[in-house]
């Protein structure tokens, strides 16, 4: 009797690991079950995927979604709409809301405002602090949580653990890779006042400059080499913080931004003033091509959205009273496929960088490859689609986009996760179904074995 499945994406070319072919896929139980040549069984829906590349689906490891308390900017609904329109099926929160998520009960919070509302997979980053650093080893563990993060630098937010004493203590506790942002708080407040009422904000990366990055990046790999634990460096910004990651890989993985990837200084604060304005900043352009060198040598990971919305008229304020951070959880993929058109990484290491990368990176179970028993979740693209990124398209609440205007080749038409079809040609389809990222097991935490060795 022939195999009955509930899809089968039919005649695509599939980015597999190891390889990229035509293949059929089949899909039972919100599981791949099937990849391969289907000569014979039945769906209760085919699609025809002739001309287009099925991917796995793309994970934003890092996103603010500002829910609660600044739901005027984005709420968990909104932003992962925008997530799968632009074809992301995983996003990872993060903790700087208002309250901060720095306890098992807010986190819990964010997990009950999520049911029903999110349209893609989920997981909430703990915020931490040094009133928190003891017990985050135990709070890492919980469902949906995506681990810890360090605010090393102030950012949007009240997050901030800039003592290497009280940065020690949070990594001494607990084995999951501990995200960082990593900039130096002293010399930021030393340097401010170069950004008094009435500067450029073309003065933000003079004041936010490589020193105040490469310092806390430094000071980070001392204390997480001293405490045998993993850390993963969040939106990577400099050439000289580039070259000590490289010779650091045992003990720090690395994220860069599509942002950092595609523009530079001086040009974006003249075309986009403050709407180009972020931490860390966007630089000149050696820095954007010292960061395309570390992609293609292998030292980047991850590829991050940072999507970080504020609305019209937050970032219409004056520098410097204008806010830091762009949203881009909805182009981060059009960005990159078309630089994956124009030669500048493979598709192969985009898929890397935005599914194996996170998966691996973060240890997420069944999650990032098209393979048999994992998730069923699919990034489908029109390699060959040209489009134009604009305002009108953002599903954010913020309704705005550094890349308005930008024409991109390469464009996501369909966003599947879980067997489940929740975008197609640019419209949702269903209802939200989001649900918790599952983690693999952590080995027992004891006095004895609290962190990765």
């Amino acid at each position: 009797m022939a195999q009955s499945y509930d899809l089968i994406l039919k005649g695509g070319t599939a980015v597999l690991p190891g390889r990229t072919m035509r293949a059929d896929i089949a899909v039972c139980g919100g599981k791949v079950v099937r990849v391969g040549f289907l000569d014979a069984g039945s769906a209760r829906q085919t699609i025809d995927c002739a001309g287009l590349h099925v991917l796995p689906g793309v994970i934003d490891t890092q996103v603010h979604f500002r829910e609660p308390g600044l739901e005027h900017k984005e709420d968990l609904e909104s932003g992962t709409r925008a997530a799968v329109l632009g074809g992301v099926t995983g996003v990872f929160e993060m903790p700087n809301t208002a309250p901060a998520t720095d306890s098992p009960e807010a986190l819990e919070e964010k997990l009950t405002r999520a049911q029903g509302r999110t349209w893609c997979d989920h997981a909430f980053f703990l915020g931490a602090s040094a009133a928190n650093a003891a017990a985050l080893g135990g709070w890492e563990r919980r469902d949906g949580c995506a681990g810890v993060k360090i605010f090393m630098g102030s950012s949007t937010g009240s997050l901030l653990v800039d003592q290497d004493e009280a940065i020690a203590r949070v990594l001494a506790g607990g084995f999951r890779r501990v995200a960082v942002h990593c900039e130096d708080e002293a010399r930021l407040k030393e340097r401010k006042a170069l950004v008094a009422d009435g500067a450029s904000v073309a003065l933000h990366p003079e004041w936010r400059d490589v020193e105040t990055a490469l310092a806390a990046t430094r000071r980070l790999l001392a204390l997480a080499r001293q405490a045998g634990r993993k850390v993963h460096v969040l939106h990577v910004t400099t050439a000289e913080e580039m070259a000590l990651l490289q010779d650091n890989r045992d003990i720090a993985s690395v994220e860069v931004t599509p942002q950092h990837l595609t523009l530079a200084a001086p040009d974006c604060y003249e075309g986009l003033g403050t709407f180009a304005q972020m931490n860390p900043p966007i630089r000149e352009a050696r820095h954007r091509e010292a960061l395309w060198r570390a992609l293609e040598q292998g030292v980047v990971d991850i590829i991050g959205s940072d999507h970080a919305p504020h609305t019209l008229k937050e970032k219409s304020l004056p520098y410097p009273k204008s806010p830091s951070g762009m949203p881009g959880v909805q182009t981060l993929v059009p960005v990159m496929l078309d630089h994956v058109n124009t030669g500048k990484l493979s598709l192969e290491r985009f898929v890397d960088l935005t599914s194996a990368g996170p998966a691996r990176v973060y240890d997420i179970a069944g999650k990032g490859r098209i393979a048999a028993g994992y998730d069923a979740d699919f990034t489908v693209v029109d390699m060959n689609a040209e489009r134009t990124i604009t305002n009108e398209w953002i599903a954010s609440k913020c309704g705005w986009t550094p890349f308005h205007g930008l024409s991109v080749r390469g464009w996501p038409v369909m966003t599947i996760i879980r067997g489940a079809i929740v975008m197609r040609d640019g419209a949702l389809q269903g209802r939200p179904l989001g649900a918790p990222v599952r983690f693999h097991p952590l080995p027992p935490l004891t006095k004895e074995s609290a962190v990765l060795r």
